[in-house]
């Protein structure tokens, strides 16, 4: 049977009771939301109802914004040309359309242009600056790209353009000379606007640059890219993300932009009749709110494949047409060209997996995947990536020659929990041509000459941040059911978990000692399962997607799984959409592992040090006096402590959390007390100026300023 690692959630019965009592959750939902740190009634009613939380002003938030306003305000006024340049994913289209629909509606003259996967790779580049410049553009914006790309802007401003910076990706050591820079990365990680994707940037802006012009916004048009491209994009559905995806996907089913209509048509999902568009579903309409799924395996399938190996024009034409007509004919060639994807996904994931079995390559001892083969398609090979840690439970670097020059690589990597990609590519920096992305995915280039070094510098990485036991597929149950609670009062009420995502997953749930009472291989290729499972107190139909290589099951098994719906001949029935099947465990389950950063899990130094110190300051000599401090308008205590005999600087925010750090470890923790905190990787920007700041504040501070107890 398929080897996979499970790590299973402590279970608080007596607080998921009284979350339960409180919410009307069944008791194993409540125990869900527990797991993603919402362990108290309020904090669950505000989970289930985001909009009772008052959100901080974006203003406030992004230091940046404010002078970004006035710039492209005056510029519209003046009537200036607007130069957009964006990326070639579904967030970065979805944001250069929202920006030209935005920017349209205020009146601008506004064009956009997006880098060639094929033939320029990702970001904003000279030729692009120079093509702007002898349009007469004087205004150069960039979305979900840009803050890697330091000579192109530098050039831009060379030029005497204007340059507001908008991005979401990790922030190198050198940040280009914009005249304004929004990127979440800058901003307090506690921010409710920090896991906003490039196109959560772009909306921000655009409703915040309508209040400045006072001018009304196409907000609901708006709303729905921004859906679109911040599920597409896998951006945490959390914070401002979880509280207006959850209204987007109310609006979507009555959608009135031509583009997002046609494109819900060709995927085979239904919208409202109505046409109105209000998102307001009452009992006389028989829609109810999108899933996020319908996005995530529907809709921005369709968007992406065209960015992947065609031209993203396709798709700035099918979301900016008002033309119902041009909409459907460009929905139908994101439909051909989304299938000729998948054809070539399939086939380079065959190959990728021939090539791993008849290669001597140790995944244990390497701990880290790296395949270059000729003649794949570099649009595609991230997906490949993708599936392959999926099966591998490794960090997969995947790349192919560049057809134009052979003596060059370009490459897509995807990674597990314990692994950093970007920390890893700026690892490598010095042997590479190009490189971006974030802890889960990157992209990179490099001369085909580096590669034997590239290879053993990954791996020198990996061992810093990997055990032998890392390399397994995760399995993370959230709560044990049995199969008798599984009815469809809970199914119902996992909607109101929704929207589910990243840093907000479905809830998995975990049942052992489950007969197979009856199993068979289905789909092409027999790549499937189709179970019958029974537990004494019920039995339920499953599904194993891609485990068809695990036949025959053993008559006992654990399994882990979601519950869906399966629709079949009019029908609708209940059933286990399986995630995980290993041999039944005897005993009790074993305990969460502390490893996963979207989760608030006890954390364990020795299990998530990452590389070595990079450039970090080591902190001042242990200093017994405490302080008060503000840093960026918000004020903040700290103080030193003790933690196993180390000193520990500690700094509290206004909202209660501590950041706790100890003297020449790149990590710290960060959380209302050390039980739930989350491991922070220290050499982030934000982090560094606020504790320069604190480290500042000691230095001959009173202790009677401070009320600081520490994070215990």
């Amino acid at each position: 049977m398929r080897a996979t690692r499970w790590a299973i959630a402590p279970e608080d019965a007596d607080r998921a009771a009284e979350i339960a009592a409180a919410t009307g959750l069944s008791p194993l939902l409540a125990q869900v939301l527990i797991n993603r740190g919402i362990d108290t009634p309020e904090l669950a009613e505000l989970f289930l109802d985001p909009d009772l939380a008052e959100l901080p002003s974006p203003i406030a938030e992004f230091p940046d914004l404010a002078p970004a306003l006035d710039l492209l305000a005056e510029a519209i006024e003046r009537g200036d040309r607007l130069g957009i340049c964006g990326d070639y994913d579904a967030d970065g289209m979805t944001s250069t359309a929202l920006l030209i629909r935005a920017f349209r509606h205020l009146g601008a003259d506004v064009t956009a242009s997006i880098p060639s996967r094929m033939t320029d790779g990702y970001g904003i580049n000279q030729r692009i600056v120079e093509e702007f410049h002898q349009n007469g553009i004087s205004l150069i914006l960039t979305v979900d790209n840009g803050i890697a790309a330091y000579e192109p802007i530098a050039r831009a401003r060379e030029l005497g353009l204007t340059v507001i910076l908008t991005d979401h990706h990790d922030v190198p050591p050198r940040i280009p000379p914009a005249n304004a820079i929004l990127n979440p990365k800058l901003i307090d990680p506690a921010s409710p606007y920090a896991g906003l994707a490039g196109v959560g940037v772009a909306y921000v802006l655009a409703v915040a640059l309508a209040q400045r012009m006072e001018r009304s916004a196409p907000w609901k048009s708006l709303l729905q890219l921004f859906t679109l491209g911040t599920i597409a994009d896998l951006a945490p559905l959390t914070g401002v993300n979880r509280r207006w995806v959850r209204r987007g996907l109310s609006l979507l089913p009555f959608s009135t932009v031509p583009g997002i209509r046609a494109l819900q048509q060709v995927a085979g999902i239904s919208v409202a009749d109505d046409g109105q568009g209000d998102g307001n579903a009452t009992a006389s309409t028989s829609k109810g709110p999108l899933k996020p799924e319908a996005i995530g395996f529907r809709l921005g399938p369709r968007i992406n494949a065209v960015g992947r190996i065609h031209q993203p024009d396709v798709v700035i034409d099918l979301l900016t047409t008002d033309d119902s007509g041009e909409a459907l004919e460009r929905a139908m060639q994101c439909e051909e060209i989304n299938q000729k994807r998948q054809q070539i996904c399939n086939q380079i994931e065959q190959e990728a997996h021939a090539w791993y079995q008849a290669s001597d390559l140790d995944l244990k001892a390497a701990r880290v995947m790296l395949v270059v083969q000729p003649d794949w398609h570099h649009g595609t090979i991230g997906i490949v990536a993708s599936r392959l840690v999926e099966r591998y439970g490794a960090p997969v670097f995947i790349g192919t020659y560049e057809e134009e020059n052979p003596e060059q690589v370009r490459g897509s990597a995807r990674s597990i929990p314990e692994f950093n990609v970007f920390e890893a590519l700026e690892y490598c920096k010095d042997l590479l041509t190009k490189h971006g992305g974030h802890r889960a995915a990157g992209g990179f280039s490099l001369p085909a000459a580096n590669l034997p070094a590239f290879e053993a510098r990954l791996r020198e990485f990996a061992q810093t941040c990997l055990q032998p036991e890392h390399i397994c597929p995760l399995v993370q149950p959230d709560v044990r059911a049995s199969l008798s609670e599984l009815d469809g009062e809970l199914y119902e009420q996992i909607d109101m978990l929704h929207p589910c995502g990243i840093g907000n997953p479905d809830p998995v749930f975990w049942s052992p000692g489950l007969q197979v009472v009856g199993q068979r291989q289905l789909g092409q290729d027999r790549k499937h399962l189709r179970l019958t499972v029974s537990d004494g107190t019920g039995q339920m139909e499953a599904i194993a997607w891609r485990w068809g290589d695990a036949f025959p099951l053993p008559p006992v098994v654990d399994v882990a799984y979601q519950l869906k719906e399966n629709h079949w001949n009019g029908a609708v029935n209940l059933e286990l959409d399986v995630v995980a099947i290993r041999p039944a465990v005897a005993g009790s389950a074993p305990v969460r592992s502390p490893v996963v950063a979207d989760r608030p899990v006890t954390y364990d130094p020795a299990v998530t040090a990452a590389v070595p110190d990079k450039g970090l300051d080591h902190l001042a000599p242990p200093n017994p006096k405490r302080a008060s401090f503000t840093f960026r308008d918000r004020p903040y205590n700290c103080a030193w402590g003790d933690r196993d005999g180390q000193p520990e600087l500690r700094i509290r925010n206004p909202e209660g959390k501590v950041l706790a750090l100890v003297d020449g470890e790149s990590t710290g923790l960060l959380g209302p007390n050390r039980e739930t905190a989350e491991p922070v990787d220290l050499n982030h920007p934000f982090f560094r100026s606020l504790i320069a700041a604190a480290k500042g504040a000691l230095t001959g501070a009173d202790p009677a300023n401070s009320g600081l107890t520490g994070a215990e």
